[in-house]
């Protein structure tokens, strides 16, 4: 398959000629439509990363020159010839493009390094030639034209040609008012100028008695229009005067070619540079057009697109002002081929285009619509099959087109190829359609290749889901109670066609539904019913499992706080046993003091047995006062230590009381006894008991496990401990979160403010209102010129907990306001 097919099978020409439409020069259009689909990472990275970086220009850098991008080649290579030179009109396009050059290459210059290094790059080797605009300001005014004093001698004939211009027009009223006079020339007349030449209007009959040469007369042939004679060798004189100012121009003009030809080879890097500039910039605004991003090159293989959005189908919906459901889409090594099923019109052709079309815009180096967490691996090869390429002048049928192209496919099909096929099989007698497409499967999940592939076939759902091979079933969701498709994508399970139910819903006759039914026998509707049981299911499971994410996080969380609170105990007992070491040692420096005190007055006094008694009673009563309020402190702290380990151990407490109780908990638990869980202290009741496996209910969330993980508790300790775990725990709540509740209004505004200032405005609210639990919030952010309205929804769609992203309703606002469904 060519490479025009292909981009017109994918709609990829559709996406290069929105982008060449962006060009402002004629080299960035050929740019796009030359530009190749590569297999290299390394230029591939280089192509996103230079468009990246200025779409980033564009949003956050006004002062990077938008205007001036003109098309410099088709002047400068004549330019390199000996003997060759511009125009004035081509002078002036060449300092349009050199003060453009200057202005991005100061620009890139002047930002900080690590800012925008690929583009950074790719002006460092370009020079500006200050000079050369020096000189073309010399010979040009800020109009274009050339100046008086781009040379001495063209200022002398321009003086001439101005002195000549009065002349004729002086010399011309004089010849009117001579004639008026003389009665040959109306009144009322005046000197009438025609093709640069003074002509005077006179009757028909008097033509004749005016020296000079017929020029014109009227559609009534009733005035004739004469050039003076007199006036004529003026005009001969300003002719030769006009040849010479042309004659001084071709000089000062060749005289610039020639001072400026040295550097043409190095202006054309630079023209080819603008160009460039101008291409990426192209290929930026049509990134922020499609709100897309940047993914990420994938080092495993892994193609995973988040919340991916078919840039064409999104902007046919914005005009019928309807909204895209963004698909979620992974493959890898254990699911390389996706294969989708699902009722008509559900999406399942979107979804293969999307990955296609995606996958060749990433590999064209072009930003795609996703969220930027997506990964894409490179591919040597993309080959498709959809649509009906069947031919008369060929002799294809549109069976035989899809047999052609699967030929193709298995001639270079391999390990780092990405094939899409749309409804496999189809066009021929089902039985043999299936057969064949089955088999056509198996061979390329044996050679390892990647791919979406939408089909009907049950065969080929089987086969997907026994799970020999790499192939993953897909379905399309649909409302089986309104009978619409969610377009929205499930991975896992195949998909149901619905097609009794659309029948019905087309309200076709309940005898030929029921007639039909009858006819594809119970099996085949037993088993879409049973698929419709599994999706849901489930779904069913997926909502069960998330709430015990839920509870585990939130088991988590008791259990640090727990650890942290032991912790604290321990840090404080340290404290409090280094303020008692210290105090010890202040008092043990006192009591020395107080015996040297007493024994200096002994010795002073010379004391009798009395004086030494009472000096010594009065030693003891310090000593005594000292023991009792070490004492005291230090029953205290105990009595404070033992009365938190005593908290903290109900807690934590794994092991029983005593031999009674131990023997009474090693006996098999029973349904309705109390029991806690050993691994985090939380309790709950048991609501079934199968060997060695317990089901126990822990506040509304049931779950299983191993009975030796888990001992019996008293009811009194069960109440206390559920009290403590749920009922506190739900009601504590920190006072700066308090304070936030009451501040928190269900709406900003963000009119007026630049777009770095409002994404961080949205950000911080958006943080509050998932910690306070707000359901919806409003953003009010104006229409303008529409870049906070795509940036900021685009910023919200990546965002953990915003379960909508929506415009509000267009009598209280429309797009100038966003609504954010927070889950």
């Amino acid at each position: 398959m060519t490479a025009d097919r292909l981009e017109a099978k994918l709609g990829f020409d559709k996406v290069r000629a929105i982008i060449s439409d962006r060009c402002m020069t004629d080299y960035a259009a050929e740019r796009v439509a030359s530009e190749k689909f590569s297999n290299s990472e390394q230029t591939i990275r280089r192509r996103l990363l230079l468009t990246e970086e200025m779409r980033l220009v564009l949003l956050f850098e006004e002062s990077f020159p938008t205007s001036g991008y003109i098309d410099g080649l088709p002047f400068l290579r004549p330019l390199l010839k000996e003997g060759s030179s511009l125009d004035v009109l081509s002078l002036g396009r060449l300092r349009t493009l050199l003060d453009t050059v200057r202005r991005v290459t100061r620009f890139l210059s002047g930002v900080k390094d690590g800012i925008y290094p690929n583009l950074k790059a790719l002006a460092a080797p370009i020079d500006c030639f200050p000079e050369v605009l020096r000189r073309i300001d010399l010979i040009l005014d800020k109009y274009g034209d050339v100046k008086d004093s781009a040379s001495p001698e063209l200022a002398d004939i321009r003086l001439r040609i101005r002195e000549r211009e009065s002349a004729i027009s002086k010399r011309a009223e004089a010849i009117l008012k001579q004639a008026q006079q003389e009665g040959i020339v109306d009144a009322d007349a005046a000197v009438t100028m025609r093709d640069g030449k003074f002509l005077i209007p006179v009757s028909t009959a008097s033509k004749r008695k005016l020296r000079g040469f017929i020029y014109d007369e009227s559609a009534s042939g009733k005035t004739t229009y004469v050039e003076p004679a007199e006036i004529l060798e003026i005009e001969n004189e300003l002719a030769d005067l006009h040849f010479a100012q042309t004659r001084e121009i071709s000089r000062i003009l060749r005289e610039f070619s020639d001072f400026a030809r040295p550097y043409v080879p190095d202006i054309i890097r630079g023209a080819e540079f603008l160009g460039e500039i101008d291409f990426l910039m192209a290929k930026a605004h049509t990134a922020l057009d499609f709100i897309a991003g940047m993914p990420v090159i994938s080092s495993d293989g892994t193609l995973s697109l988040r919340k991916a959005r078919h840039p064409l189908l999104e902007r046919a919906l914005k005009r019928e002002g309807r909204q895209m459901v963004p698909l979620t889409v992974t493959l890898d090594g254990k699911g390389r081929i996706l294969l989708v099923s699902g009722p008509n019109a559900g999406g399942k052709s979107v979804c293969l285009k999307t990955v296609g079309l995606l996958q060749y815009m990433f590999q064209w180096g072009m930003l795609i619509p996703t969220s930027e967490t997506s990964e894409l691996p490179v591919f040597e090869r993309i080959a498709v099959s959809i649509g009906d390429d069947q031919s008369l002048e060929n002799d294809l049928s549109t069976y035989s087109s899809f047999l052609s192209d699967m030929r193709e496919m298995l001639d270079e099909a391999g390990p780092h190829t990405l094939i899409l096929i749309d409804e496999m099989g189809s066009g021929t007698e089902p039985a043999a359609g299936g057969a064949i497409a089955e088999a056509i499967l198996a061979e390329m999940d044996r050679r390892g290749v990647w791919g979406v592939i939408t089909t009907h076939y049950t065969n080929l759902k089987l086969y997907a889901a026994s799970g020999s091979g790499g192939v993953v079933n897909g379905a399309m969701l649909y409302d089986s109670s309104k009978i619409e498709p969610l377009f929205a994508l499930e991975t896992g399970l195949p998909g149901n066609s619905f097609a009794f139910e659309l029948a019905r819903k087309m309200r076709l006759p309940e005898s030929i539904v029921k007639d039909a039914e009858a006819r594809a026998g119970g099996e085949y509707v037993g088993m879409e019913r049973n698929l419709r049981k599994i999706a849901r299911n489930r779904r069913q499971l997926d909502e069960r499992l998330q709430k015990i994410r839920h509870t585990d996080k939130t088991l988590e969380g008791l259990t640090e706080k727990y650890q942290q609170e032991l912790e604290d105990i321990r840090n404080q007992r340290r404290a409090i046993l280094e303020e008692a070491r210290r105090q010890a040692e202040e008092i043990v420096k006192g009591a020395g003091a107080q015996v040297e005190k007493t024994i200096r007055d002994i010795k002073e006094a010379q004391a009798g047995k009395e004086e030494t008694k009472a000096a010594r009673a009065e030693l003891q009563g310090f000593i005594g006062a000292l023991q009792e309020h070490k004492s005291r402190q230090q029953k205290a702290r105990d009595e404070y230590l033992d009365r938190k380990l005593s908290q903290l151990e109900k807690r934590r407490r794994k092991a029983p009381a005593g031999q009674k109780v131990e023997a009474q908990r090693q006996e098999p638990l029973k349904v309705g006894e109390k029991v806690r869980v050993l691994s985090n202290g939380l309790v709950g009741e048991v609501t079934r008991v199968s060997g060695k496996t317990v089901t126990i209910s822990v506040g509304s969330i049931s779950s299983t496990m191993k009975a030796d993980t888990l001992e019996r508790i008293s009811s009194n300790e069960y109440r206390e401990q559920y009290r403590k775990s749920f009922g506190q725990t739900s009601v504590r709540e920190d006072a700066s979160i308090t304070a936030r509740k009451l501040n928190f209004k269900p709406e900003i505004d963000l009119r007026g403010e630049r777009l770095a200032d409002a994404l961080d405005a949205v950000m911080h609210y958006i943080d509050d209102a998932l910690m306070l639990n707000i359901g919806e919030v409003r953003i009010i952010h104006g229409k303008g010129t529409g870049v906070l309205h795509e940036e900021i929804q685009k910023y919200l769609r990546t965002v953990p907990g915003v379960a909508l992203v929506r415009d509000e309703d267009v009598r209280t606002g429309g797009s100038g306001v966003t609504i954010v469904t927070l889950e």
